[in-house]
């Protein structure tokens, strides 16, 4: 089936503007569904309200667009005023972006910082922030109301390729760059560097917090996908499996499933906790041996974007085409023609996925299907329990393989 358009957002051109530089590496959704972000290519982030988007999109004809968003926004501050309503902004960053990522306070998760007497910023309930990984090394945090610089953290001796907020409020933030680490930020500590995490034997693509920010996934220019322990700051274990460069990770929204995308032409969904293959999507047929899936490079994976509905993934690639599959089937279930496209991402409510190419943005809706009782109870159960925890219930076995998303 034929994925249905529902709007597109175009950089501005100029005559005489490179092709080269242009490329929108990152696009991102406010965590609240208030914002959505994306790098017009050369050194400019724009900012634009999501609801404003979807009404945009509306009146140009586009039809059957959910905006179920349009009900919580504009998004208002405690006492009823006007201060965070929405704005769009265009933000120069100075240096090519890479990668972007929102991220949202809650005042109870304190920083891990021992002195805590004095901080430069106090990050109520009401911010967001906007983080920006540069060609330089930098990261710039940027007040996503204001579109006002923060903090300018500067570790990296490369460029910053990804960026992953913990989903818990905490403001940790961690970044993956072509150093070969990662870096761990406090923000509620003023941006202070906790930790390098070091492992990587070459570039790192990308990064991505487990649901309950307690495990961080990375990959890069290896085959291998790193799990990492982020109460100890420790590696759990390696993932193997890939036949080339690991480029992007998610995992699922109950945290029990992850997806990898390779540019051995494959997206593998694992159990992260036991690190078992579980699900392969190809995007060449027949799928290339090992010695040969570096040479596929019309059909080398992108990107991969897990659904809020825990049912769907999506996928980009280089053969002009995105992709929808479901996790419980072997083909795709929803196709849309893409040139050059280099990153996705799903809305916050999961009903439309955004890809970027070339300065720009295209959006579609995504596969709509009510979730039977059995996934929604599997995902309640996975947001608590482990692989091992549910081995262990006192159940019968082919349950524990319909928990273990293995039938």
């Amino acid at each position: 089936a034929r994925s249905r358009t529902v709007g597109e957002l175009l950089a501005p051109t100029s005559p005489f503007d490179k092709k080269c530089g242009r490329e929108n590496w990152t696009v991102a959704f406010a965590p609240d569904g208030s914002y959505f972000a994306w790098s017009q290519g050369h050194r400019i982030v724009k900012l634009v309200p999501w609801a404003q988007c979807l009404q945009n999109f509306l009146l140009h004809s586009t039809k059957n667009v959910a905006n179920s968003l349009s009900a919580r926004l504009p998004r208002q501050n405690s006492d009823g005023g006007q201060k965070n309503k929405p704005c769009e902004h265009v933000i120069d960053c100075g240096d090519i972006v890479w990668s972007l990522a929102f991220g949202s306070s809650v005042p109870e998760k304190q920083s891990r910082c021992v002195n805590i007497e004095w901080h430069r910023f106090k990050f109520g309930q009401d911010q967001l922030l906007l983080a920006t990984g540069l060609n330089n090394g930098r990261i710039k945090i940027w007040d996503a109301y204001t579109g006002k610089l923060l903090l300018n953290l500067m570790d990296h001796t490369e460029v910053v390729r990804d960026l992953t907020f913990a989903p818990d409020g905490s403001l940790i933030l961690v970044s993956a760059s072509r150093d070969k680490t990662l870096r761990v930020w406090d923000l509620k500590d003023d941006g202070n560097m906790m930790k390098v995490l070091r492992g990587h034997q070459n570039w790192v693509y990308g990064c991505a917090f487990s649901p309950d920010s307690s495990i961080l996934c990375s990959v890069g220019a290896s085959k291998a996908v790193f799990l990492w322990d982020m109460d100890k700051y420790s590696m759990i274990r390696k993932l193997e499996g890939h036949h080339n460069d690991v480029v992007a990770c998610e995992f699922s929204p109950d945290g029990a499933l992850l997806a990898t995308a390779s540019y051995d032409t494959r997206v593998y969904v694992w159990d992260p906790y036991i690190g078992v293959i579980l699900m392969e999507f190809g995007h060449l047929f027949p799928p290339p041996t090992p010695i040969f899936a570096g040479g596929a490079n019309d059909r080398w994976v992108r990107s991969v974007s897990f659904s809020h509905d825990g049912l769907h993934i999506a996928s980009l690639a280089d053969d002009k085409m995105v992709r929808f599959w479901r996790i419980d089937e072997e083909y795709p279930v929803q196709v849309a023609p893409l040139n050059n496209g280099l990153c996705c991402t799903f809305s916050t409510d999961g009903s439309v996925l955004a890809a970027g190419q070339d300065g720009s943005v295209y959006f579609w809706a995504t596969p709509r299907q009510v979730s039977s009782l059995q996934h929604l109870c599997r995902m309640a159960i996975r947001r608590v329990m482990p692989t091992s925890q549910v081995k262990n219930l006192p159940i019968p076995s082919k349950v524990v393989e319909f928990l273990c998303y293995q039938i």
